[in-house]
């Protein structure tokens, strides 16, 4: 178990050492181009460009869900030990909480009714 999880501690790390270098790339790429500034991109004012690079209404769905796949990919997951444990401690915290506000719930009610007087 320690050790799946050290691997893909080390695959994350090296995943954010891809990134550094894409994101390193792109701005030595756009240096010297107009619209950028120290090598960051800019955003153009120019209205006359279409962006060829756009993406529809179901691409970007499409994307999204994508994504939404690749971080599933990258959750650890609980073992089936695991989740019972969790379930059995939430379950039994919920009971405890519930009993302490109707202990609560019931002691105030016979304190009104003993200040204000029962009228039946």
């Amino acid at each position: 178990m320690a050790e799946s999880k050290r691997r893909r501690d080390d695959d994350d790390a090296a995943d954010e050492r891809r990134d550094d270098e894409i994101v390193d790339d792109a701005a030595d790429k756009h240096a010297d181009e107009p619209g950028t500034r120290d090598g960051v991109a800019t955003r153009s004012n120019d209205k006359t460009k279409v962006d060829s690079g756009r993406v529809g209404f179901f691409g970007r769905i499409a994307r999204f869900f994508r994504e939404v796949v690749g971080e599933l990919r990258k959750v650890i997951w609980p073992t089936r030990n695991e989740l019972l444990t969790y379930t059995t401690v939430v379950i039994v915290f919920v009971a405890v909480v519930l009993t302490i506000v109707a202990a609560l719930d019931f002691a105030f009610a016979k304190g009104v009714l003993y200040v204000f007087g029962n009228s039946s």
